[in-house]
């Protein structure tokens, strides 16, 4: 009689929604969650076993089934529980499923490769950590709102079934408190706790501040700065249980942790948690999917939550709970709207600026200027002829950055040096329009030679420590001028910084994307945020061409609070998110048209097929080309969310094939928030 064989169906890191099937023999069945070698053309695959599946020996199959080349692993990578949530996932953004799986596996599983027998080694579960007492150092008497708002949260977290809370609390008013505070009684019983941030530049603080309140308790940080050792370290000390401490940002939220009792997602209204290319995820939301399979608590800080959130409150998702004050002495900074226009600018800097800069800088405290763009000037044109240094590959103007004399594109990074004169008319005599934080610094130091300007942004933080290095020239509390991007914009600490200057927002202001006033409303209160967070009274002044733009004076006038209200009214009005849906179609080729014919292609299938939804578009990005790629969009919506998610099913399911498009490369992104 035939003896029964086994297939065993395998995820594979390309861009295919289904399994492919290989059989293996009796004695190498592999177990679900673990790598193996599959055959794949004329190569070799790695691949993780997601369905094992005993079928009869004399059953007929259409192809010919090959056998894996290799089990690679002694133990699963992952447990029920997170194959789920991937699954989960390439399901809600229509990823394929194994480009979602290796996307959230260390580098070194992402490979053909056993590991060695110490790695293997490491894969086996630890004891779970006995319960122990957990006695903080130099913790902080909370306030009584903060004990309040500490008491609720733990009683809503003994729920059977915990909803996610909001905790949305003013720029200084003590949030990581509570966070170190819920943690405590769960780490003493030997649990783990999952803590995600927006920014790499967020960890080294925040890591300093738990090893400080658990010194005995071993914590792990996982972000793209570390090499792939190190991370693939933490993440296997993370998996055994181990490490009980996670900190990372939006990736980690995919790190296995077999005892994981809560999760912490700080600065929750960061468009930085939302991947931007290949898997389009967004690390809140699969927090907070993550704690929902695992019936665990989630809770959410910021000082300027996301609409979606507040609008989650409004609806009974979320739960809520508010600090309005700053523990001690320390107050909300004074916010000054200063009008541009009767001014003449050095670097962008009125003179009423550059006074109060100088007069902080003379009572012995710390002063910052922040402007989002980095380098010297963002244009390097010629005053004769108009000609501008545009770059060869996008459709963008390169970036003067004066230090190295180089033109670079900050979109696909291509450099050039900076031509001596006009490639157009030979005019000697090239100029500038525009600051960045390099010329500013340049203008900083040369004005008040006597104090030190430090710079933080990517460029003067690009090797290893440079971050904290110029951190701690700040924390010495030494007066000195501060110029950055948006890497100063949340989550650090200075007690001696009194001013934030905030400079060049009219972009925004007249921006025609729908979500660029939410995102310029949190980047202001943030920034302010940073000013007066100790004994000494802050002060934030605003410059702007535009001080009469309603929302701004609304902003300024009366909080975060009703400027989110009257934003979520707007957003109501045109059905767009959170009260309808959008996915985005991107497509890009070598030349414009062939990738707006494939959208149009697109557009027109899903309106034959009497799908619930709008088509908008397509159009060419506002970043038209970008990397010698022409770029083109088609903007999904609906108010229903299983009516998007059907029609985006539909399309996959018939594939998109259409003639004269080859080369053109496509992709989804649902739930979008950058439209570039």
């Amino acid at each position: 009689m035939d003896q029964p064989s086994t297939l065993v169906h395998v995820a594979i890191p390309r861009p295919l929604h289904t399994l492919l099937s290989y059989s293996v023999t009796a004695g190498e069945i592999p177990a679900v969650g673990v790598r193996v070698a599959v055959p794949l053309g004329k190569g070799v695959s790695v691949g993780l076993v997601l369905g094992v599946e005993a079928v009869a020996a004399d059953s007929e199959s259409e192809f010919a089934i090959k056998p894996i080349q290799a089990v690679l692993d002694t133990e699963p990578l992952a447990d029920a529980h997170l194959l789920a949530l991937l699954e989960w996932a390439a399901r809600y953004y229509h990823c394929p499923l194994g480009e979602v799986i290796f996307s959230a596996l260390p580098a070194a599983l992402r490979k053909t490769k056993p590991l060695s027998k110490a790695m293997q080694r490491l894969l086996k579960p630890a004891a779970q950590p006995a319960a122990i007492a957990v006695e903080p150092d130099n913790a902080l008497q909370l306030t009584a709102s903060q004990q309040a708002c500490l008491q609720s949260i733990q009683t809503w977290n003994a729920e059977s079934t915990p909803r996610p809370v909001l905790l949305h609390g003013i720029t200084g008013s003590g949030k990581t408190e509570i966070y170190l505070r819920l943690m405590t009684p769960l780490l003493a019983a030997g649990k783990q706790v999952l803590v995600i941030v927006p920014e790499i530049g967020l960890t080294p603080q925040l890591l300093t501040r738990f090893a400080h309140f658990f010194a005995e308790i071993p914590t792990v940080c996982l972000h793209s700065g570390l090499s792939d050792g190190e991370r693939f370290k933490a993440w296997l000390r993370a998996r055994s249980g181990q490490a009980q401490i996670i900190i990372g940002t939006r990736s980690a939220i995919f790190t296995p942790a077999p005892s994981l009792a809560l999760i912490v997602i700080d600065e929750e209204h960061d468009a930085s948690l939302k991947q931007q290319d290949g898997f389009r995820y967004h690390g809140r939301d699969l927090a907070i999917k993550r704690a929902q399979m695992l019936a665990i608590p989630v809770l959410l800080g910021s000082a300027t939550p996301a609409l979606e959130s507040l609008y989650n409150v409004q609806t009974g998702r979320y739960r809520y709970l508010r600090l309005e004050q700053r523990p001690g002495s320390a107050r909300p900074p004074a916010l000054q709207v200063q009008d541009t226009r009767p001014f003449e600018l050095q670097a962008g800097l009125t003179p009423d600026t550059l006074q109060a800069l100088r007069n902080t800088l003379l009572r012995g405290e710390q002063a910052m200027v922040f402007l989002n763009r980095r380098g010297f000037a963002p244009a390097l044109y010629c005053p004769s002829c108009g000609w501008q240094a545009d770059c060869a590959h996008c459709s963008v103007k390169m970036t003067w950055h004066a230090r190295r004399n180089r033109l670079v594109c900050h979109h696909c990074g291509a450099e050039q040096a900076t031509p001596t004169e006009c490639p157009s008319c030979k005019n000697p005599q090239l100029t500038t329009q525009g600051q960045g934080t390099e010329r500013l610094e340049l203008l900083l130091q040369n004005h008040f030679s006597g104090f030190p300007v430090v710079r933080i942004d990517r460029d003067s933080t690009s090797r290893k420590g440079e971050l904290e290095e110029k951190l701690s020239a700040v924390r010495t509390n030494e007066p000195l001028i501060l110029v950055g991007t948006q890497m100063l914009a949340k989550g650090h600490d200075f007690p001696n910084l009194t001013l934030v200057v905030i400079m060049d927002i009219d972009h925004a202001l007249l921006s025609t994307d729908y979500r660029a006033l939410e995102r310029l409303g949190q980047l202001l209160v943030q920034v302010a945020g940073r000013a007066g967070r100790a004994t000494k009274a802050g002060q934030v002044i605003l410059q702007t061409s535009q001080p009469q733009h309603p929302l701004l004076q609304q902003l300024v006038g009366q909080g975060y609070t009703p400027f989110a209200k009257q934003l979520l009214e707007d957003r109501a009005r045109w059905s767009f998110p959170p009260y309808g849906y959008h996915a985005l179609i991107r497509a890009s080729s070598e030349t414009l048209e062939p990738a707006l014919r494939l959208l149009e292609f697109i557009a027109e299938r899903l309106k034959a097929s009497e799908q619930v939804i709008q088509c908008l578009g397509p159009v060419p990005a506002p970043i038209e080309k970008r990397a010698n790629r022409y770029r083109a969009q088609l903007l999904l919506g609906s108010k229903q969310r299983g009516a998007l998610h059907t029609a985006l099913d539909f399309l996959l399911a018939g594939g998109v094939k259409l003639r004269g498009c080859s080369g053109v490369r496509w992709s989804i992104d649902v739930d979008p928030v950058d439209f570039s």
